[in-house]
């Protein structure tokens, strides 16, 4: 019995509530962040916070689609929970990866401005 139509659907249901979940979650909490970076313009923070949601959406999306076309055949129970478990776990891997990346350039870019406006 062939399993990866089942893989691809469990793959899908979980990486589509793990963006939608983590990216709500980016927008709420991120405008904060990126609210004080504009020096507290809110019209470019809502802009470019939802150009950053829909750039997250679109990165996400797209890579988790790509990780299809690379999907071995699946045909045991057990491999079908390892191989959803492993992708699923690249992506929330790559998920962490860039929203420290981002952290740290925010942390940066703003050690850079109080340094301008102390000066």
């Amino acid at each position: 019995m062939n399993f990866n139509i089942l893989s691809y659907s469990i793959y899908g249901l979980i990486t589509f509530y793990i963006i939608i979940w983590v990216g709500r979650l980016f927008h709420k909490n991120g405008r904060v962040f990126i609210l004080s970076f504009f020096q507290h313009r809110e019209e470019l923070t809502d802009t470019t916070n939802n150009l950053l949601l829909t750039a997250y959406y679109l990165f996400n999306i797209g890579y988790a689609i790509i990780q299809l076309s690379y999907w071995e055949k699946v045909e045991s129970f057990s491999f079908l929970v390892s191989s959803v478990a492993n992708k699923t776990g690249i992506l929330i891997f790559i998920l962490a990866a860039l929203h420290y990346n981002n952290m740290l350039i925010i942390y940066l870019i703003s050690i850079k401005n109080k340094k301008l406006t102390n000066h």
